[in-house]
């Protein structure tokens, strides 16, 4: 199998040094609108490996690519607003697609805090026949969150429960890093996306609808020593994609962002520079967002500053297979320290770049094969979960009290 990884920042760069280690395919292909970073991503990853600039926003020139070094996989590494060119040119080129994040939502014209407009994800769903048509797999949503989380979804839902009340992720961390009061550890322009958007929920008697962001702040209790966290809700796909395969009578996103990063995201708000049309400085045309993600360190490059751990998981509630309340949390919990000093990468990255991973390796021995678009809850959960059983950040399972 031969894989184009295309997006050679932070995320880009872990799944190279990831590959590298699991020798999960001999040869890759690495692509970045800016050479020298996919020439890292190429030297990580080592011989076997190719780097080439490419523009992720050109269907053509991606198609072009994927004809020239015959690739039969495409995993998208960059940021979700170049989710649907990438999409379409694997459409096209009838070739294996992967995401981490789904195609942007729209929100609602005028009741954006209770209804939904387009929904994350609904572009790619609504060429799902075509895909199929092609014989291939467009596997939408599958890093960390979404990806493991929905794994953990469909497992708790064959395996753990009769019965599913809610099946909420719950993220938290207790990262720092020196010298920054604010440094995001994912790009700024998916931070955005997912905080300042309007966060979807699903209850089964309603359907989707939308609230405020950074509503229904809970206090939820992390493993790995990191501890009770404030979350809030935020807008992600495992909400769009969990009611989709699987019956719960809820499902939530909750994000452990803490005041003081909530304050900053609401001031760029405020002032604008959330927007990304652009406006006119000294007769130049520039993006407030992209002023912004310039203004603040590469999250790619700040690992060495970074302490502590993140844990991303599922916090499931229902009835059990013997009919009884149950209540369980499905996690993987990843230690910095240990991420820079294995793979120099940081923890958040790392985390979000083994799953994808693991789901290549599934496609490529045919275990993962189900032509269309589909979520991760369309699959087999075990052999994705004994994969990640054996790696280097397995995952866990707390029961709680009911």
């Amino acid at each position: 199998m031969r894989v184009l990884v295309l997006g050679a920042g932070g995320v880009g760069s872990a799944v190279a040094g990831i590959l590298a280690k699991r020798r999960s395919v001999p040869e890759v292909v690495f692509a970045d609108y800016e050479l020298a970073r996919a020439q890292r991503a190429a030297h990580i990853f080592g011989a076997g490996a190719t780097a080439i600039a490419l523009d992720a926003s050109s269907e053509a020139d991606i198609v072009t690519a994927i004809a020239a070094h015959r690739i039969d996989l495409v995993l998208n590494a960059v940021d979700p607003r170049f989710v649907m060119p990438i999409f379409r040119a694997c459409l096209t080129a009838q070739v294996h697609y992967m995401d981490m994040a789904m195609s942007l939502s729209t929100a609602h014209p005028h009741d954006p805090f209770t209804k939904t407009g387009v929904m994350l994800g609904d572009e790619q769903f609504a060429l799902a026949d075509a895909y199929a048509a092609t014989g291939k797999m467009a596997l939408a949503g599958m890093g960390v969150e979404p990806g493991m989380s929905d794994v953990f979804a469909r497992y708790a839902a064959d395996e753990l429960f009769s019965v599913i009340h809610e099946a909420g992720v719950r993220d938290g961390s207790n990262l720092t890093v020196d010298g920054y009061e604010f440094a995001p550890s994912f790009s700024i322009w998916t931070v955005i996306e997912e905080c300042l958007n309007p966060p979807l929920i699903f209850e089964k008697e309603r359907g989707w609808f939308t609230t405020a962001p950074f509503s229904e702040p809970e206090v939820f209790t992390f493993p790995g020593g990191i501890g009770p966290v404030t979350c809030v809700n935020v807008e992600h796909e495992e909400v769009a994609l969990i009611p989709r395969y699987l019956d719960v009578q809820r499902s939530t996103f909750k994000f452990g962002l803490g005041d003081d990063f909530i304050n900053v995201l609401t001031t760029i708000q405020q002032l604008g520079l959330h927007r990304t049309e652009k406006v006119t400085v000294g007769g130049v045309q520039v993006s407030p967002r992209d002023v912004l993600a310039a203004c603040l360190p590469d999250p790619a490059a700040i690992g060495h500053l970074m302490h502590g751990a993140t844990c991303a998981g599922l916090w499931v509630t229902g009835l059990g297979k013997d009919g009884q309340p149950r209540e369980v949390y499905l996690y993987q919990v990843v230690d910095n320290d240990w991420t820079m000093a294995n793979y120099n990468a940081q923890a958040v990255v790392w985390q979000t770049a083994i799953h994808p991973v693991i789901a290549i390796e599934l496609i490529r021995d045919g275990i993962w094969n189900t032509p269309g678009v589909v979520g991760p809850e369309a699959l087999d959960p075990k052999p994705f979960l004994d994969l990640l059983a054996a790696s280097d950040a397995p995952w866990g399972m707390e029961e709680r009290a009911v």
